[in-house]
C-alpha cells in the first residue's frame, strides 16, 4: 500500500516551495493575461495528456466563469479539443505541428499562448511556441524543475520546483487556477 500521508506531504512541500520560487512569475503572468483580456485578445492553451486536460479545463473556466457566471465571457480556447482537426492533421502531416498550425490560423498579435509541458520537451509544444513568436503572441510557459528545452522560449516561465510529474501537474493546476481567478477578479473590480 502506498504511503498516502507521505504523498500528501510531498505535494504540500512542492506548493510551499512555490511560495519562494514562483510568486513573481505567477503575478507577472496574471498581469499579462489581465492586460490581454482587457484589450480583447484571446488566451490559447496547449499541452499533451494531463496538460491537454488542463488546457481544456482552464479555457472553459475563462470562457464560462470560475467563480462568477455573471461576468462577460473571456476569449479563451484550448488547442487540444478539435478532434477532427487533430486527427486529420496528425495523420496527413504530423503530430508535431498540431498546435502550431492552429496558432497560424487562430492566433493574433497580442494574444497569449499558455504552453504546458511537465518535461519541457514536447515537440508539438515547442513548435507551438515557435508559431506564437512568429505571430507576435505573448508566451507563458508552465513546466517542471528542469524546464527542458522550452525553459527560455517564453516571455514568462513558471517552473514548478519538482522533478515528479504528478507533483508538477498539481502545481500547474494551482497556478492555472490562480491565473484564471486573477483574470476573472479583474473584470469584477
Amino acid at each position: 500500500m502506498l504511503d498516502i500521508k507521505q504523498i500528501i506531504k510531498d505535494s504540500a512541500e512542492v506548493k510551499l516551495s512555490m511560495l519562494n520560487d514562483c510568486i513573481n512569475e505567477i503575478e507577472s503572468a496574471a498581469i499579462m493575461m489581465i492586460d490581454a483580456s482587457e484589450k480583447g485578445n484571446k488566451i490559447l492553451w496547449c499541452g499533451n495528456g494531463g496538460s491537454a486536460a488542463d488546457a481544456q479545463h482552464m479555457a472553459a473556466e475563462l470562457m464560462g466563469g470560475l467563480r462568477s457566471h455573471d461576468r462577460p465571457a473571456i476569449a479563451s480556447l484550448a488547442l487540444t479539443t478539435d478532434s477532427s482537426f487533430i486527427t486529420a492533421w496528425s495523420n496527413d502531416t504530423g503530430y508535431e505541428s498540431i498546435f502550431s498550425r492552429q496558432i497560424e490560423a487562430l492566433g493574433s498579435e497580442g494574444d497569449i499562448l499558455v504552453a504546458i509541458s511537465t518535461s519541457g520537451n514536447s515537440m508539438n509544444v515547442i513548435r507551438a511556441i515557435d508559431a506564437a513568436k512568429a505571430n507576435n503572441l505573448k508566451i507563458i510557459i508552465l513546466t517542471g524543475k528542469s524546464g527542458g528545452k522550452i525553459i527560455d522560449m517564453g516571455d514568462i516561465t513558471i517552473c514548478i520546483p519538482s522533478n515528479d510529474t504528478q507533483r508538477i501537474q498539481e502545481g500547474h493546476l494551482l497556478v492555472e487556477h490562480i491565473l484564471c481567478e486573477s483574470v476573472e477578479a479583474s473584470i469584477r473590480d
